[in-house]
């Protein structure tokens, strides 16, 4: 991943809610069936971890999340990581969205649009 493409991830990031929080346990199993059922509906996750709870600092505890998940760490800040894992379905659904957003019948030409600027010749 590029400098560039991990800079929108962290802009997109800053909107997003932690989606779970890491405490005394630490990370375990149950944490990443939890990972792996969120990365199956979004390809960006926020995750929180106590600081003064949790036996990994936020460094190991991203390294462990990404290794076993295979997601790339986009940034650590304090106590909140922010993972990201492509899913190619969801990229799917964007584009057959994008396709029946104007079915072809619907489309007008150049001409037609610009003929009621030019007096409707």
């Amino acid at each position: 991943m590029t400098g560039k493409e991990r800079a929108e991830k962290r802009a997109e990031a800053n909107a997003l809610e932690p989606v779970f929080q890491i405490g005394k346990d630490g990370v375990t199993d149950a944490v990443y069936e939890q990972l792996e059922a969120v990365f199956n509906t979004r390809e960006l996750v926020k995750i929180k971890l106590h600081l003064d709870t949790c036996p990994q600092s936020p460094r190991e505890a991203a390294d462990l999340l990404s290794e076993k998940s295979g997601a790339e760490v986009i940034q650590v800040i304090g106590g909140v990581v922010v993972l990201y894992r492509y899913n190619k379905a969801l990229h799917e659904e964007k584009k057959k969205a994008k396709k029946k957003a104007v079915p072809p019948s619907k489309r007008r030409s150049i001409k037609e649009r610009t003929r009621r600027f030019r007096g409707g010749s």
